[in-house]
């Protein structure tokens, strides 16, 4: 999983890539030219979901990062949970596991199927990057903990950490990797691809120094190529520390690679600094596989790729170029008019997603008739120009949107999790300022995402055939002849499959 890769990066940055790496993918393997996510909420918690459950939020539970829980009177963060503790590290992070995931995962059923023998471990710089992966039943999920530099996991899988992984932790990888500081591969105005004028919205010029970083800012690797590195150099020896692939029983190690969102997010896709990224990123792909191929055979691993969901354009670049798009302020008009009109002390009890959790204690206490409330917000809510539309998420199939973009909606929804209230803006409008951008909405250029296969029992070619997100599983229960997961929404890829 490659954390907020764009479809189309495969494409633009060619030109850039070694023949061992996206090329060799491309060369040897299959690559599905039309995924899409099959969903509105295009973010990482629920893209790692539904690519290893085969299923949509309004199954599998995971409707974003996070939500509001109206039990609790509070935000739930997708992976936590109270009841583990942090495994290794220095133990400042809170304690997470699936347990909020409602559906099994691939790697679930691979366990089922060997009868627990298989090896699954998740690893990721993002905590959910890892542990939604893995599954309930994996043998570990471990992520990165910013204020150590050290991998860790919780005691949901494990009591103490894995020797391996302890030994890996010492060698103090993000130290190392900061003395590199972040210099470009190629010289700067080679990068037509990537916007070189710097404008306002850009950041700094290479090289980028990191050697401050040393002994004390470990979170500042997440934000540079060699997150990347790290993540890879700590799942290579996950494979050597559980002998992964040593023998008939399959494993799996789902790998996701969370720092090209972090610069993604920061600098645009349109940065020099995603194109270098990607840059480096080929070559550390192009050392993994070598490695692969030491370790377990060319051929006798099935590789996959995709993305957890794309990301839109920075708003001040669309507007030089006279694009639509907007960097939006808060607005909060709709909420305002309909206090006034209906006397209420108080409208919205939390928001999350793009969407409203309305007061209904409140409005109950006054005796007012909450629909009434709800329907002459959602009219004030679509007044406001950056607004596409907003609708009562209880009536999904009455917004005013064509069929497709209903059915993502629906897919997204899950009753026990939703808000009242679902607001859509208009494409590539979003909140934020001036620099940077985001994710998270149904338009094509949030949730058209890479699908790549190559290795063991995968077909050679393309299709530009659209298929979905939740179609992954499947296709991958369906070349290992075991059982989808319990929530699988999702069907085969046939012509994958060799």
């Amino acid at each position: 999983m490659v954390d907020q890769m764009r479809w189309d990066y495969i494409y633009r940055f060619q030109h850039r890539y070694g023949g061992n790496g996206f090329k060799r993918i491309l060369n040897e393997g299959f690559t599905c030219e039309n995924t899409y996510i099959s969903y509105a909420q295009t973010v990482t918690a629920a893209g790692h979901a539904s690519v290893y459950t085969g299923s949509v939020p309004a199954i599998n539970g995971i409707m974003g990062n996070d939500w509001y829980d109206r039990s609790k009177k509070r935000m739930v963060y997708c992976v936590e949970d109270d009841s583990v503790k942090i495994v290794g590290g220095n133990g400042n992070k809170e304690p997470m596991s699936p347990k909020n995931l409602f559906s099994t995962t691939i790697t679930d059923e691979l366990e089922l199927s060997t009868n627990f023998r298989s090896k699954v471990i998740g690893v990721a710089i993002k905590d959910r990057g890892s542990i939604l992966p893995a599954g309930h039943a994996g043998d570990a999920a471990y992520w990165y903990e910013s204020g150590s530099g050290k991998f860790v996991t919780s005691t949901w899988y494990m009591k103490e950490l894995a020797p391996w992984a302890d030994a890996f932790n010492q060698k103090n990888w993000a130290d190392n990797l900061y003395k590199r500081n972040w210099e470009l591969s190629f010289p700067f105005d080679s990068y037509v691809q990537s916007n070189t004028s710097d404008p306002a919205y850009s950041k700094s010029p290479f090289p980028r120094k990191l050697e401050s970083n040393i002994g004390k800012n470990y979170g500042a690797i997440a934000s540079t190529p060699w997150g990347n590195t790290l993540t890879l150099e700590f799942s290579k020896a996950a494979v050597e520390g559980e002998k992964m692939g040593a023998d008939s029983i399959t494993d799996f190690l789902a790998i996701s690679l969370s720092s090209p969102d972090y610069i993604g997010h920061a600098f645009g896709p349109n940065s020099v600094e995603v194109e270098d990224n990607y840059i480096k990123l080929d070559r550390d792909l192009a050392n993994f596989f070598e490695y692969l191929d030491k370790k377990v055979g060319k051929g006798n691993y099935l590789f996959f790729m995709t993305a957890d969901h794309a990301v839109a354009h920075v708003p001040a670049f669309m507007a030089e170029n006279k694009l639509p798009g907007k960097s939006m302020k808060s607005n909060k008009k709709a909420e305002t008019e309909t206090i006034k009109k209906f006397g209420l002390k108080r409208l919205v009890e939390s928001q999350a997603n793009y969407q409203f959790y309305l007061d209904r204690a409140h409005i109950d206490s006054l005796g007012l008739d909450f629909k009434a409330v709800k329907t002459y917000f959602i009219s004030e809510l679509n007044k406001d120009e950056d607004v596409l539309t907003a609708f009562d998420n209880a009536e999904i199939n009455a917004a005013n949107l064509p069929s497709e973009f209903k059915e993502m909606f629906q897919n997204g929804f899950n009753q026990k999790l939703a808000g009242d209230v679902q607001v859509v803006y208009k494409p590539n409008y979003f909140f934020g300022g001036a620099t940077g951008t985001t994710h998270g909405s149904m338009f094509p250029y949030d949730s058209h995402i890479p699908l790549l296969w190559m290795g063991w029992g995968v077909h050679q070619g393309k299709t530009n055939r659209k298929v979905y997100m939740s179609d992954i599983a499947a296709t991958v229960a369906a070349i290992l002849r075991i059982q989808m997961p319990s929530g699988n929404v999702g069907s085969v890829i046939h012509e994958v499959i060799k």
